[in-house]
């Protein structure tokens, strides 16, 4: 099947004098997305010839702990339903429902 169009996702990364990350911005603009401000990206990129995952987590250094809790939850729960649809594993999506439901309960993010 011949590709019909390209589409380009980006992430910029503003260091300081020690490579840590100070500014994170994305941009999707077939998505509508511009320059748009984030405090933490997660990338996930899987590796068919190795067959491992590659992965690049960053944060700021003034992205707030509590967000930070917020956002894994979040990501997690993404993971749940994606793993849903791509695998149609009803059984397994719920026990990781489950232990969202757990995360949540321990880190007091449902009120």
């Amino acid at each position: 099947m011949a590709v019909k169009h390209q589409s380009e996702i980006k992430i910029n990364i503003g260091l300081d004098e020690n490579k840590i990350p100070e500014e994170i911005s994305w941009e999707a603009k077939d998505g509508g997305i511009n320059n748009e401000a984030s405090k933490a990206v997660m990338l996930s990129v899987w590796d068919h010839k190795k067959k491992d995952t590659l992965r690049m987590d960053l944060w700021t250094k003034d992205m707030p702990v509590d967000e930070m809790k917020q956002f894994y939850h979040q990501t997690l729960v993404s993971m749940a339903d994606s793993f849903q649809r791509a695998t149609d594993d009803q059984k397994m999506s719920a026990t990781m429902r489950d232990f969202c439901d757990y995360f949540a309960e321990k880190l007091e993010l449902k009120k």
